[in-house]
C-alpha cells in the first residue's frame, strides 16, 4: 500500500518510514506539512499518518486541506497529547484512528492493516480477472499473472479508481514517483502489460489517460 506520513520529529518519522517499508509498503515521508502540501497528490494514498503538534501547521489543519481533494482516505493521528479534548477533535474531523506516543511500531502496523484491509482486498475486473490490492497480484481464472513492479503499481491505481479516468501525469507520478519520465514511457509500459492479458480491460481515453470500467 502507499502511505503518506507527516511527522516533524525526524527520528520518529524515519523510524516509522523504515519499519513500514520493510513490510513492503511505499511511504512518502515529510517533516514539513507545507512542503507536503506542495508535492503530494492526496488521492494517491491508501492512508495518512499525521502528527498533530507541528510548528508550521498542525495535523488537524493539514488534514482539512487533504480532505478537499480526497475525503475518503482514512487518517491515523499521531500525538503526544493524552487529554480527551484532542481525541474528541480528531474524531470530529473524521479520524479513523488515533495513537499516542510512545507506541510500538508493530501496533501502528496492525492499526493500519485493520483500516485499509477491513474490506476484501480482491477486486473483480472482469469475469475472469481479479486484482488483489493488498498483495498487488493479478489473477486470471485463479492463476496468478506474472507482473513487473511497475505493472503492479499501474494496475493498483487504476483498480483503486475503477470506473474513473486516471490522467497521464498522475499515473507517471504514482508509478515512477520522483523520476521524470515521458508519456511514451508510460505508453510502452501499457503496451507490454496488454501483451500479457487475454482480454483488454485497460481503456485508453484519448487525450486524458487510462481507466478500467466498472463491472
Amino acid at each position: 500500500m502507499k502511505i503518506l506520513l507527516v511527522e516533524d520529529d525526524e527520528f520518529i518519522g524515519e523510524s516509522i518510514k523504515d519499519y513500514l517499508e520493510l513490510q513492503n509498503n511505499r511511504v512518502d515521508y515529510y517533516s514539513s506539512p507545507l512542503k507536503a502540501l506542495e508535492e503530494v497528490y492526496p488521492s494517491h494514498y491508501d492512508i495518512y499518518l499525521l502528527d498533530i503538534n507541528m510548528p508550521e501547521m498542525n495535523g488537524y489543519e493539514f488534514y482539512n486541506e487533504l480532505k478537499r481533494y480526497a475525503s475518503d482516505v482514512p487518517v491515523i493521528f499521531i500525538t503526544a497529547y493524552s487529554d480527551m479534548d484532542h481525541v474528541e477533535k480528531a474524531f470530529e474531523l473524521g479520524a479513523a484512528d488515533y495513537i499516542k506516543k510512545p507506541f510500538e511500531l508493530k501496533e501502528l502496523e496492525l492499526r493500519i492493516k485493520r483500516l485499509v484491509f477491513k474490506k476484501t482486498s480482491e477486486v473483480k475486473i472482469t469475469d475472469d480477472y481479479n486484482f488483489d490490492i493488498k498483495n498487488l497480484k493479478l489473477f486470471y481464472k485463479g492463476e496468478e499473472v506474472e507482473l513487473t513492479p511497475n505493472e503492479k503499481y499501474f494496475l493498483e491505481i487504476l483498480v483503486k479508481n475503477i470506473g474513473q479516468v486516471v490522467d497521464m501525469e498522475t499515473l507517471k507520478d504514482y508509478i515512477w514517483e520522483e523520476k521524470s519520465v515521458c508519456d511514451n514511457t508510460l505508453r510502452t509500459q501499457v503496451k507490454k502489460l496488454r501483451a500479457k492479458l487475454k482480454e483488454n480491460f485497460i481503456k485508453n481515453v484519448r487525450g486524458s489517460g487510462y481507466k478500467i470500467e466498472k463491472q
